[in-house]
C-alpha cells in the first residue's frame, strides 16, 4: 500500500452562487429585453414587423400568428387582449416562468437541472397546437384570431 492509497479523495467545491445561476440570469435578461422591446415597438402599427408567410400566402392562422400582438397586450397588463391575439402564446409566457424559476431555485440549492420531456409530452403539445391552429381557423374560432 502507498501512501496516496491511504489519503482521501480530492473533492471540488461546488460552483458559487453566482456561477451556478449565471445561465439562468442571463436567459432572463435575454427575455425580459425581447419583451420591452416588443412591448415598446407596437406590432399593431403597420410597418414594424413583417407579416406571417403564411397568413400572408394562404390567409390560415398558424399557432404564432398574433404573437407579438400578445406579448405586447401581456407587457402592459392587458391579459384579456394577450389571450384573444394568442391563447398559446400566454400559456407559454406562463409555462416559461413556471420553468425558469424551477430551474432557478434548483440551481440555487446546488442540484442538477434536467428537463427531458419525454415522447409522449412532445406529442401532447404538438397535438394541442394542432387542434388550436385548427381551431382558430374554422368560422367558429374567430373568438381565437388575433
Amino acid at each position: 500500500m502507498n501512501a496516496d492509497s491511504r489519503t482521501a479523495p480530492r473533492t471540488t467545491p461546488p460552483p458559487a452562487l453566482w456561477n451556478r445561476l449565471a445561465v439562468p440570469a442571463g436567459l432572463l435578461a435575454a427575455v425580459a429585453g425581447a419583451f420591452a422591446f416588443v412591448g415598446t415597438v407596437d406590432p399593431n402599427e403597420p410597418g414594424h414587423y413583417p407579416v406571417c408567410p403564411l397568413y400572408r400566402l394562404t390567409g390560415l392562422y398558424c399557432p404564432g400568428c398574433g404573437g407579438l400582438r400578445s406579448a405586447h397586450a401581456f407587457v402592459h397588463g392587458d391579459l384579456v387582449t394577450a389571450l384573444h391575439d394568442n391563447a398559446a402564446g400566454v400559456a407559454a409566457y406562463l409555462g416559461f416562468a413556471v420553468l425558469w424559476t424551477v430551474w432557478v431555485v434548483r440551481a440555487a440549492r446546488g442540484r442538477a437541472v434536467r428537463f427531458e420531456p419525454g415522447r409522449a409530452q412532445m406529442w401532447a403539445v404538438g397535438a394541442l397546437l394542432l387542434v388550436f391552429t385548427v381551431v382558430r381557423n374554422l368560422p367558429s374560432g374567430g373568438w381565437l384570431h388575433p
